[in-house]
This record gives C-alpha cells, sequence and structure tokens, in this order.
C-alpha cells in the first residue's frame, strides 16, 4: 500500500477525539439503527414517457424532485429530453420537493413526463445537453481539463467491461496460447522510458460523427415580429451528409425554417418535421445522425467513464487533438459564463450564503447529517470551480480590478461574487515578515487554517470560502464576501483581533465564548497581550485572527494563518537556544519568512507523545509509593482496591520499572476515578502535569500559544511564567519533529510501512507524520547518514528529485511573472529544455517578425500583472539555470547538490529525465504533447513550443468529509482487523452507500471503500464480485487521482490478481504490463513495490508456461526484495521458492535445487526446523532431489544404450492454475478462510496473538502467513 498501513492512526485517533464522537458501542448501534431506518423506506415508482414502455424507478424518500429528472436526462431512451415536468395524476410536482412530502405519491404510481413549453433558457439548456450527448464520447474535455472530466483507460486493457473477456478457450485438452510478450520497454532491465503508451489510442474514441456543425445562427436574435410568433432562437447545423438547414427553436419545439446564410426567412419549411427534441428532428432529417446517435459503443463504456469528477484534474501530457466547431463552446467562452450558472437564472451565485447556509443545516440524527454534508460538499466543489475559472481570468486579463488606478501587483478582483487578490506584499503590510516570501505563504497557511476550523465545526462560528490557484507564476487567493464588508473601512469592522500584527488588538465576548469551543480540539490556549494602550486584552486565537460580523449577523473569522504554532527550527530568536536535538541538526535556519509553523499532524502526534509519558511518569510514581507503603500498613482504604489489582498486574507482567501502556492506562484511569479526593493521587498528578507542560495542574491538557515570538505581540507581566512554559513547549515541540517524527518517518520506510512512489506520495507520507516540506533537506540527510541506506535509496531517490524539482519550480514561478501571453508557449519550452536537455545551448525561439510586431506595440499595450522586460526570460541558460536551482536547494533546503547540469544529477542521483519531466509539470500546471522526446541529444533542444499545448492552475481547497461514513468506514477496517469478516463487509458497504450520498459516486475515499470490499469479497471467495468491485476502484483512482497515480498502479495490480482468480489469464497479464510500465515512469524500477509486481507477473507468465520470461520478471524479483529487505528476510526466501519452480517446470534441476536450498536455509534460520514452512522446504527439496536423480539415470541410460533405451517417463509438469494462485495469494498478502464457526474462533484468537506478538515487537514477521493485510486507510488531508 502506498500510504504506509501505520501512517494514519495517529490523525485518525486525533480525528475521533476532535468531533468529541469517539462513540462507544451503544453509539454505534443506534448509528446502525438510523441507517437501516433510511434504507428500508426505498420504494419503486413507475415512469412513463412519450414514445417508450413505462419503466420501474427505485426512489428514496429523501430525494428531491430533480433527481428523478437527472435520472431520465441520463438514461439512454429519456436523455434526448431536457424540457419536461413530472405529472403524478395530471398534477405537477415542485422540481424541489422531497418526494416524502408529495401527497398521493407511493410504492407503485405512475409519474407522466409531459413535455413542457420552451423559454429561451430552457432552449439553450437543451441545446447544451445535445452537445453533451454528441460528446459524450470524446476526450477532448478532459484532456483541456473542462467541466470535470479526466481520462481513464482503463477499458482499453479489459476490452471494455470485464465479463468474460480474456479467458482461455479450451480446445479439446489443449490450453489456446495467448501472447504473453510484454514491449520490450517493459522487460526487467530496459532502459527506454517511452511517453506515448501513457495513453494508448483506443478506437472507441475515434468518434462516430453524428453532425458535422451544430451552432448559433447568424440571424439570432428573433426579430420582434418573430418572437410574438414564439421564436426563441435560430440554429444552424450541418449534417454528416452535408445537407445545410435552419432551425428555429420555438416555445412548442424545434422545427426546419427556410432561411438561408443570406436570406432571412423565417417561415418553417416542408415537411417542417416539429419536434419536441431537437435529437428527433435530426433523426429524421439525417439517417448517418439516427445511427450514430444511439451507437453501441456508448453503451459499452462504464459510467465511472463519464461521471463528471467533484474536483478538477488535469492531465500533464496530452495528444493533438482536432479543434473542431462547437457552437456551445464559443458562446461559452464569450459570455464567460459569468455566473449565469445555469440553474439560477438572471443572477450570479450568492457564494458566501449558500456556504454558510448549508453549514447552518440542522445536524442532529444521521438523515439530516447526510443531507448537511451532501450540501456542504457540493457548494465547495462548485466554488472550488468556479474560484479557479476566476482565477485563470484575473490571470489572463480578463476582469477589470476594483482599484483599476493602482499598479498591477497591487490589484484586487471581483467576479462572480468571489473576490480575488494576489500572493504580493501590498502596502508592506509584511515587511517585517519576509515581504514578497510571506505573502506568498500566508494563503496556504491561511486555507490550512480554513481546514482546521471547519473541520472542527463549531456552531455559530464561520470562515470564508477559501481556494488558493496557482496559475502562469502567480498566486491568486479566492474568497468568498462577507455581507457589507466591502462599505466599511477595515478598521470599524474589526471587532476582535489586531489588523496591524498586534500593535493594537482588541476583543469580544462572543468571539471568546465561541473560539473557546476550538480551544481544545485545536489546541489553542487561551491567553492575554497587550494593545497599544498598555491595557490587557484576553484572546483565543492568534493575533492575527480578526473577527467581524457580517450585515447577515454571522460571526466570521478571518485571516487564520497562525492557528498552529511557529516552527523554531526555521524561527531564530535572539537570545533563545533550541534543544539540542535541534542543534545538532543545525537549527535553527533562516527561512524565507517568518511564518512557518508546525503542521496540525505534528501537534496530535507531540500531544500523543505527551500524553503515553504522562501515562507512565503518574504510573512510576504510584508504584513507588505504593512501594513505600508497603512498609507502612496503615493506608487508606480507597487506594487499597484499585491498587491490589495494580500490585497483581504487576506480577504477571514482571515488567522492569517502567510500567508497560496498558498498566500506566489502568492507573490513570483510578487517578481519575479518585475525583483527586487522595492528596498523595493529587500529587502524581500535579508532577506529572508540571513535567509534561500540561497547561492545567489536575488533568493532562496540552496547547499552545500561538502568539510567542510573533514580532509586535507583548505579553502582560502577570503572564510572564506561562510564558516562559510556552516558549519551553515550543521548543520541545520542534526537537521532536527532528528527533522522533523524521526517524519515525525513515524507520517507517525501511520495514516498508510507507511506500512513497512519486513526489506527491512522499509529500503525503512527510504530512502524515506532521513534517512540513521545508524539512526535505534534513529528512535526506538523516537517510544519507543511516547505517542501512542502500535498503533506502528508493526513498532518497524520490527525495532528490522532489527537492529538484521543488526548486525548478520556485525559479519557474518567477521565470514565467516575466512573460507575456504570446510568447508563454516559447518560453514554457525554452525553461524545460535548460531544465532537462543534454542540449548545451538551448537558445529561445523569437521569430523576428513577432519581435517587430512587439516592438511596435510595447507602447500601448496594457500591462498584465508584474511584466516588466518582457524577453528577459530568453536569456536564460542551462547553466545558469542549474545554479541557481543548486543555490535554491541550499537556501531553501539547507541541503548541497554539487551538479552543474542535468545529466549530472541524473547521473549522480541515478535519476530518470522522464520522472523529473512528469514532476515538474504536476507541480507547475504544464501540459505538454504527447509523443518521444529526445532529451539526451546534444545537437537539438528536446522541446519546441510546439510541444507545449497548455498551462493549468494548481488548485488547493477544502475537502469536506462524510464524518458518518468515514466511521463506518474504521468501524469496518475494525472488525475485519478482528477477524469478522462478514459484520465488517456489511458495515463498508454501509460506509459505501453513506459515502456515495454525500460525496456523489466519485470521490478518492469511495476508491479506498471499494479497494477493501473487493479484497474482502475475494477472500470470502467472491471472485465476480470482488472483479466488479475493483473494477469500479480502477476506474475511480484513473479518474479521480490521475492515470499514473501511485494508487492507481495499486489498483491495477489488485486487479489482476482478482481477473487471474477469474481465469481471465490474458486481461491480468495486460493489466500487471499496464502497473509495470506505469511504475517505470513514475519511479524506475529499483523500487520495492517493483519486487511484487514483478513476482505478480513472474508467476502469471509461469501458468501460461513462458518460463524463459517468466524466469527475467522473477529474478528481478528476487534481486529488489534482496536490496531492500536484506539477503535473510523471509520474502527473499519465497523469491528463491518461486524462481526454483520455474526452474523445476524447466526441468533444470540443479538451479531448481540451488535456489531451493537458499530459501530452506533462510527458513531453518529464521524459524527454526520445527516450522511448517522449514518442512515444506525441505520436502520440496527431496522432491527435486528425486526428480534430478531421476532425469540424469534417464540420461545415462540415452548415452549408454543410444536411442532404443527404454525410457522411464519424466514428470514434467505445467503448473496447475490453483497452485499458481495461491503462490499470488501469498505473496499478495491474502489468506483464504473457509467459514465455519471453528476456523473463525481460531482465527481470531490467532489474530490475537499475533498483536500481541507485534507487541513484543517481533519485526521480522512472516510474510507469508500474515492474515488480513487489510490496512487500507483512508488518506486524512
Amino acid at each position: 500500500m502506498v500510504n504506509g498501513d501505520g501512517a494514519h492512526e495517529h490523525t485518525e485517533e486525533a480525528e475521533t477525539k476532535q468531533d468529541g464522537t469517539a462513540e462507544a458501542d451503544g453509539g454505534e448501534e443506534s448509528n446502525e439503527q438510523e441507517v437501516i431506518v433510511i434504507q428500508d423506506t426505498g420504494f419503486t415508482v413507475k415512469i412513463q414517457a412519450p414514445g417508450t414502455e413505462p419503466f420501474d424507478l427505485q426512489v428514496s424518500p429523501q430525494e428531491m424532485v430533480q433527481e428523478i429528472h437527472q435520472v431520465l436526462m441520463d438514461r439512454e431512451d429519456t436523455c434526448h429530453r431536457t424540457c419536461f415536468s413530472l405529472q403524478l395524476d395530471g398534477n405537477v410536482l415542485d422540481n424541489f420537493a422531497e418526494l416524502k412530502s408529495i401527497e398521493g405519491l407511493q410504492e407503485g404510481s405512475l409519474l407522466k413526463v409531459v413535455e413542457e413549453p420552451y423559454t429561451v433558457r430552457e432552449a439553450r439548456i437543451h441545446v447544451r445537453h445535445i452537445r453533451d450527448l454528441l460528446k459524450s464520447l470524446d476526450p477532448s474535455d478532459a484532456y483541456n481539463g473542462v467541466d470535470c472530466n479526466s481520462l481513464s483507460f482503463l477499458s482499453i486493457f479489459t476490452d471494455g467491461d470485464l465479463g468474460d473477456s480474456g479467458k482461455r478457450k479450451k480446445k479439446g485438452n489443449e490450453l489456446e496460447q495467448i501472447d504473453c510478450t510484454p514491449p520490450e520497454h517493459i522487460l526487467p532491465g530496459s532502459k527506454e522510458r517511452p511517453l506515448v503508451p501513457l495513453q494508448p489510442q483506443n478506437k472507441d474514441w475515434k468518434p462516430m460523427q453524428c453532425l458535422k456543425v451544430l451552432t448559433m445562427s447568424g440571424w439570432n436574435p428573433p426579430p420582434g415580429n418573430r418572437k410574438m410568433h414564439g421564436d426563441l432562437m435560430y440554429l444552424y447545423i450541418v449534417t454528416v451528409e452535408e445537407r445545410h438547414v435552419s432551425v428555429t427553436a420555438s416555445t412548442r419545439g424545434f422545427y426546419l425554417n427556410q432561411s438561408t446564410t443570406y436570406t432571412f426567412n423565417p417561415k418553417p419549411a416542408n415537411p417542417s418535421f416539429l419536434s419536441h427534441s431537437l435529437v428527433e428532428l435530426l433523426s429524421q432529417i439525417s439517417p448517418a445522425f439516427k445511427k450514430n446517435f444511439h451507437c453501441p459503443a456508448k453503451e459499452k463504456r462504464h459510467p465511472f467513464e463519464r461521471i463528471a469528477t467533484p474536483f478538477q484534474v488535469y492531465s500533464w501530457t496530452a495528444p493533438q487533438v482536432d479543434h473542431a466547431m462547437d457552437c456551445v463552446r464559443a458562446e461559452d467562452a464569450y459570455t464567460s459564463r459569468l455566473g449565469y450558472e445555469e440553474h439560477i437564472p438572471g443572477q450570479t451565485r450568492d457564494w458566501n450564503e449558500e456556504l454558510q447556509t448549508t453549514r447552518e443545516l440542522p445536524r442532529k440524527n444521521l438523515p439530516e447529517r447526510l443531507l448537511r454534508e451532501r450540501a456542504i460538499f457540493k457548494v465547495h466543489s462548485d466554488f472550488a470551480a468556479a474560484a479557479t475559472r476566476g482565477a485563470m481570468a484575473v490571470i489572463d486579463g480578463n476582469v477589470m480590478a476594483i482599484n483599476p488606478g493602482e499598479e498591477t501587483r497591487m490589484q484586487m478582483f471581483i467576479w462572480n461574487n468571489i473576490f480575488f487578490s494576489l500572493g504580493f506584499d501590498v502596502r508592506d503590510h509584511y515587511r517585517e515578515l519576509g515581504g514578497d516570501a510571506a505573502a506568498h505563504a500566508a494563503p496556504t497557511n491561511d486555507l490550512n487554517g480554513v481546514r482546521a476550523y471547519g473541520a472542527v465545526d463549531v456552531e455559530g462560528l464561520y470562515t470564508l470560502g477559501t481556494v488558493v490557484v496557482d496559475y502562469r507564476g502567480y498566486r491568486v487567493t479566492a474568497q468568498s464576501i462577507i455581507p457589507g464588508i466591502l462599505e466599511r473601512e477595515q478598521e470599524q469592522s474589526v471587532i476582535y483581533g489586531s489588523i496591524d500584527f498586534g500593535k493594537t488588538v482588541v476583543s469580544h465576548s462572543k468571539y471568546l465564548e465561541l473560539l473557546e469551543k476550538t480551544s481544545r480540539p485545536l489546541k489553542v490556549q487561551r491567553h492575554n497581550v497587550l494593545n497599544e494602550k498598555n491595557d490587557s486584552v484576553e484572546l483565543c486565537s492568534s493575533v492575527e485572527c480578526k473577527g467581524i460580523i457580517g450585515n447577515d449577523g454571522r460571526h466570521y473569522i478571518l485571516d487564520l494563518l497562525r492557528t498552529f504554532p511557529p516552527d523554531l527550527n526555521f524561527l531564530p530568536v535572539d537570545g533563545e537556544e533550541l534543544p539540542l536535538e535541534s542543534q545538532r541538526q543545525g537549527f535553527p535556519r533562516q527561512h524565507r519568512h517568518r511564518l512557518a509553523c508546525l503542521r496540525q499532524e505534528l501537534i496530535e502526534a507531540f500531544v500523543e507523545h505527551r500524553y503515553l509519558l504522562f501515562m507512565k511518569m503518574a504510573a512510576l510514581q504510584l508504584m513507588q509509593q505504593k512501594a513505600n507503603k508497603d512498609t507502612k500498613t496503615d493506608t487508606p482504604a480507597i487506594t487499597e482496591t484499585s491498587e491490589t489489582s495494580i500490585e497483581n498486574n504487576e506480577d504477571t507482567k514482571n515488567s522492569s520499572n517502567i510500567p508497560g501502556l496498558a498498566q500506566a492506562k489502568e492507573l490513570a484511569e483510578t487517578l481519575v476515578a479518585e475525583d483527586g479526593s487522595d492528596p498523595k493521587s493529587r500529587e502524581v498528578v500535579l508532577n506529572a502535569c508540571k513535567a509534561v507542560g500540561s497547561i492545567s495542574n489536575t488533568s493532562f491538557d496540552i496547547r499552545f500559544n500561538p502568539d510567542i515570538f510573533s514580532p509586535g505581540v507583548r505579553f502582560p507581566d502577570d503572564s510572564a511564567d506561562d510564558v516562559q512554559k510556552q516558549k519551553q513547549l515550543l521548543k520541545d515541540a520542534a526537537a521532536f519533529l527532528v528527533s522522533c517524527q523524521i526517524p519515525s518517518l525513515v524507520k517507517d520506510c525501511l520495514d516498508h510501512s510507507a511506500l512513497p512512489m512519486d513526489g506527491a506520495t512522499l509529500t503525503e507520507a512527510l504530512h502524515q507524520r506532521g513534517i512540513n516540506v521545508r524539512y526535505l533537506g534534513t529528512v535526506l540527510e538523516f537517510v544519507d547518514k543511516t547505517p542501512a541506506k542502500a535498503q533506502l535509496e528508493h526513498f532518497y531517490r524520490i527525495g532528490i528529485s522532489e527537492l529538484i524539482t521543488r526548486c525548478a519550480k520556485h525559479i519557474f514561478k518567477t521565470y514565467l511573472q516575466g512573460v507575456e501571453l504570446s510568447a508563454l508557449s516559447a518560453a514554457v519550452s525554452h525553461f524545460l529544455n535548460c531544465f532537462l536537455s543534454s542540449f548545451p545551448d538551448a537558445v529561445a525561439h523569437l521569430p523576428p517578425d513577432e519581435l517587430v510586431s512587439r516592438r511596435k506595440s510595447r507602447k500601448r499595450r496594457n500591462r498584465v500583472p508584474g511584466s516588466g522586460d518582457n524577453t528577459a526570460w530568453a536569456s536564460l541558460t542551462p547553466s545558469e539555470l542549474w545554479k541557481n536551482i543548486a543555490s535554491e536547494a541550499q537556501s531553501y533546503y539547507h541541503f548541497t547538490i554539487q551538479c552543474e547540469s542535468v545529466d549530472q544529477v541524473v547521473e549522480k542521483y541515478n535519476l530518470q529525465k522522464t520522472t523529473l519531466l512528469r514532476e515538474i509539470s504536476v507541480k507547475t500546471g504544464i501540459q505538454i504533447l504527447i509523443k518521444e522526446y529526445n532529451f539526451d541529444s546534444r545537437h537539438k533542444p528536446a522541446f519546441t513550443e510546439e510541444d507545449i499545448l497548455n498551462i493549468f492552475p494548481v488548485v488547493k481547497h477544502v475537502n469536506p468529509k462524510a464524518s458518518d461514513a468515514f466511521h463506518f468506514f474504521q468501524s469496518g477496517q475494525a472488525k475485519v482487523q478482528q477477524g469478522f469478516l462478514k459484520e465488517g463487509c456489511e458495515l463498508i458497504n454501509e460506509a459505501l452507500n453513506l459515502f456515495n450520498n454525500v460525496y456523489g459516486p466519485m470521490h478518492v475515499e469511495i476508491c479506498a471503500c471499494l479497494r477493501l470490499l473487493a479484497r474482502l469479497n475475494y477472500i470470502m471467495g467472491d471472485h465476480p464480485e470482488a472483479l466488479s468491485n475493483q473494477q469500479k476502484a480502477v476506474l475511480m483512482s484513473e479518474r479521480v487521482l490521475g492515470i499514473e497515480h501511485p494508487n492507481t498502479i495499486q489498483e491495477y495490480m489488485h486487479l489482476a490478481l482478482y481477473c487471474f482468480a477469474n481465469g481471465q489469464l490474458s486481461t491480468a497479464l495486460k493489466l500487471l504490463y499496464r502497473a509495470r510500465y506505469l511504475m517505470l515512469l513514475v519511479c524506475g524500477e529499483d523500487h520495492p513495490e517493483m519486487a511484487l509486481l514483478d513476482s505478480n507477473i513472474g508467476l502469471v507468465l509461469h501458468g501460461v508456461m513462458e518460463y524463459d520470461l517468466s524466469l527475467r520478471f522473477l529474478e528481478n524479483a528476487l534481486t529488489i526484495n534482496t536490496k531492500y529487505h536484506g539477503p535473510r528476510s523471509l520474502k527473499v526466501a519465497l523469491s528463491h521458492h518461486l524462481v526454483a519452480r520455474v526452474y523445476e517446470s524447466k526441468a533444470e534441476f540443479r538451479s531448481a535445487l540451488q535456489h531451493e536450498k537458499e530459501g530452506y536455509t533462510i527458513y531453518k534460520n529464521q524459524m527454526g526446523e520445527a516450522h511448517e514452512k522449514t518442512k515444506e522446504s525441505s520436502e520440496y527439496l527431496k522432491y527435486l532431489t528425486q526428480q534430478a536423480v531421476a532425469l540424469q539415470r534417464t540420461m545415462n541410460e540415452i548415452y549408454k544404450n543410444g536411442s532404443n533405451a527404454s525410457i522411464m517417463p519424466l514428470k514434467f509438469t505445467a503448473p496447475s492454475m490453483a497452485s499458481v494462485l495461491e503462490q499470488l495469494n501469498i505473496i499478495n498478502g491474502i489468506i483464504f478462510i473457509p467459514l465455519s464457526q471453528k476456523d473463525l474462533e481460531n482465527l481470531k484468537a490467532e489474530v490475537q496473538r499475533r498483536q500481541q506478538l507485534q507487541e513484543l515487537g517481533k519485526n521480522e514477521e512472516p510474510t507469508e502467513d500474515s492474515p488480513l493485510e487489510l490496512e487500507d486507510k483512508i488518506p486524512i488531508d
């Protein structure tokens, strides 16, 4: 698994603590009952549409009528209708009514679809919908990153849906041979990394043409006299048969009129073919349209290939797509849909009102919470899309500033009710904190604050919708607008906090009351600061956090950039010493800005760590007291009972003086139970609290004061003590990051519970442990000094490539700001040449004629933000760029890269240029043409400006969570890990329903849910179901995370296993080859995960009797396993065994024996003679020896007697599918469970035994039979 097993445990615990809903069993049961209530109440209605048979539809009472509309618009036979009403017994149903509120609607009711008259708006919606249907097979929207379309290629490898395709046909007794040879570049050891196979061409995608042109006619809008005849608009259409027609959209429907290109004649043609739907009209006038519109290719596609994703995913490569005429796209571009969002006619959306109203929805029971979370999620995803469009419009210069007189970097914009500002230090606001660097960091810090407050979700406290967009070198912050804020000066409206970083500060009782509720989950301490009059003011947040009451009466907080405390490792303060652990690593270090703060995950981990410490210290003191007490006998009765239990506990454990965790917890409980009545235990708690830095003396409670070390903030004298403690706490937290979290990350990588594969998964692994990316240099240095460095080579390499591409990104950002739009593709291709091409003197292409015209018009051009000398970019050279990268690495990451060119770097750190290209493109939003690039030519640059297709925004936003679904998912996982598979399966199915309810059908968390379900289906023997769920997981991963994301690679591997089990061998191989190709592209061959992939491929090839090929993959897996798990690991023993089996099938017994002996030795040393694995291995050795002897005897016989020798028939066995599958299950960590009651009991006992073993710290666990590695955790932000 990519996101390591143990990684999320802390965060998850933390989350339940935050929500305050760590339910006991009772809570969960009530939860389950609520769910059942929802589900039982679904019912079926009949739907009758004109011209079709009535059909049944399953609905739930919570749904709105509108959702039935949506279903009808997605159904094949009714998809061309958009303008209709649903009627029950002649009454029109209100679109926004919930089904349960409609009188007379019940099981079996008949709903009639009635065609309604069109309006201009409805006619437009209809035309747009028809165009969407025509384009549903065409991938261009996915390449262009619009309308939440994204790519998916799974169907190419499975030949459409996974039915019976790929089963080997039995011809008589012979298995039909399938072609198993992979392309050259996929074989182990190949150095080629082609790009083109990343997007295999799908024959179904040559869209079957239905129409040549569908566009608005030049005769629009209809003149007055025609309007009075009901004309709404005119369309111009060219059919595939080259027939040019002019169509009137009228209130009654669509008909042909008699206009031509140059003469206007709106009278109906003869025949006019009046139809309510444009599809019906076109089907009558164009046979090709009729044939192709309902083509089978559409039905073959899985719905997941075309459902919109909640947030836009961009592709960094695309083929050359023909630009076709498309009226709706053209119209969209010109009205820029300036917020004329279709469903709210004639007005822009009030984003702030929508975001805040959804927060105010009731949440007392499960149905209410689902509705609320679903509304919040929907508004957030719409807001993110609108904010992204707006930010691009702002940078592209299409939005007028609200302060046009100021210089460009200071301008602010409003578009579609969203406020946009640029990430520059305006009016020296951040001068003390690092100027532009601070202004660039502040928006992401603020967004993290918004996320944190949003997750705590306190009633009555509101944050702004916030999206941060990086586009063309600019950082744009998009925020929803507080009602009334634009009319007043900020000074008047801020009633809590400070607008000048703490010089003047105000507070407000209502805000203190609201923020107090967030103080515990966010670990923020209430504290006093001095204002300009030296009065003490109480705050419960950092001073920059401002409270403003909007005209809507809501309490908003904004500027949450200091929600979390400062990171002292990157904040040198005069006269303050850091703990030794930090100093040894060279901290504190100077950073670009003074806004570096610790991550929420770190705070959680630190507090968790301190809590364990607190428990242990309390337990230790109690035991000492007890030891003293044993000499005296007058012990108070209260403690007697509790302490005797500890005694017994003590004897059984027979531990040294440091008590175990379980004991510590028990002790702490006794302390709490006595509620401090006993002075001795009070003293114990007091001492322990002091030792761990708790803010309370009677219980464990650690909080941070975010204003410590903020320049400009002063504290009253009476809190000097507190401030001193807080300073110490911050120093400890900074040291904890360096001395605990970084080593624990490296340890997790060593024992492969964290397996980053690319920059994104590496960043995720760092973040899960609360390590900021600015520590990347420190992490790499730590790895470099680790004795087991060789086993961390993959991690080191990914880290270096991440560090280099991030430095390049920083440089690229400022580089792009100086480029005007007309030179953008030239500038980007020049930068990529300097970065990746071996060509030493990359020269920018500035075609001479353009230069001439550019000089002329330079005077009167309207400047875009930051445009300085517009051709300075052209003078960049490769050596200069690499010098800059090295100095950036030094100054930002404090890491030394001694390389002057890309070739030296690739050579020294063993990187691949395609990987670097992917990383830089994904980070900066570049989209390049998919073709083979020759990076290593010394004679011509790799990229030309034609190769740069697009530049996309990189968007950061809030991800609202489905909390109930998540709790179900977690309890399902827990059940599975305890061995209760059936119950686990039910809970996870439930979670899936709830996730779908909140997120809609597409989401990363649904993907994790499906993967786990598929795994359970498989373990419980339901292969077809496993296949269907895993297919959805793969499609979803491709669509939501990206076609070459490491998670997608994992999903492909799982799917291949289930295909093999289902007898679809050729499909299984195709999927494994695809996974291997993607992995080579993303991280190269040298990665521990590649060993697993190659073992899978080798086993499948062994199964289809491709022995030589199989050996190439298995031997590669053996090499990689030996390197990353150490030569004595059980994984290596298993690898030896798999290789031996193939040699046996080839009758090369000597080699087989050699490998099996190696494996046997490892088993014997690790597990002892008596272990079943050792015995199995020794049995197999005997068998091989017999076979070898028999073969030798036969050969001797042949030599002696020539051809007439009587030859004993030798057993050359092709492996049985069952035996191959068994090995596949073993290497993928799956065991099967015959589900009888007794077996289940045994299994549970076994699982418990395992857990105890783990607690005793046996690291080298037998991989082969470790059951249920099902810890697929859902990533938490």
